[in-house]
């Protein structure tokens, strides 16, 4: 089983986008929240991103990973791959 991914995201935001084509890349599964103008959708992703509103907001197994430029400097740090890897504790 691979890990749970989730991003939300703007349908035109460039760095959703980006963030997209690097899991697209490497073949993830992944769960989109297009949250264009929705303001009750964007608290739900604030309050699970530690306040944060930017987007996109990208989350793996339920552990909050960032927006774009976090889920890149994983990639660039060796590390998206071992998290993509881990499937959800049972």
């Amino acid at each position: 089983m691979a890990a749970n991914v989730e991003i939300y995201t703007w349908s035109t935001c460039p760095f959703c986008i980006r963030a997209k084509a690097l899991l697209d890349k490497k073949g993830v599964n992944y769960t989109e929240y297009c949250i264009d103008g929705d303001e009750d959708a964007r608290e739900i992703m604030a309050e699970r991103a530690n306040g944060k509103r930017s987007l996109p907001q990208i989350f793996i197994n339920d552990g909050h990973v960032g927006g774009c430029n976090e889920l890149y400097d994983t990639e660039l740090a060796g590390e998206l791959d071992s998290l993509l890897e881990q499937s959800v504790a049972s």
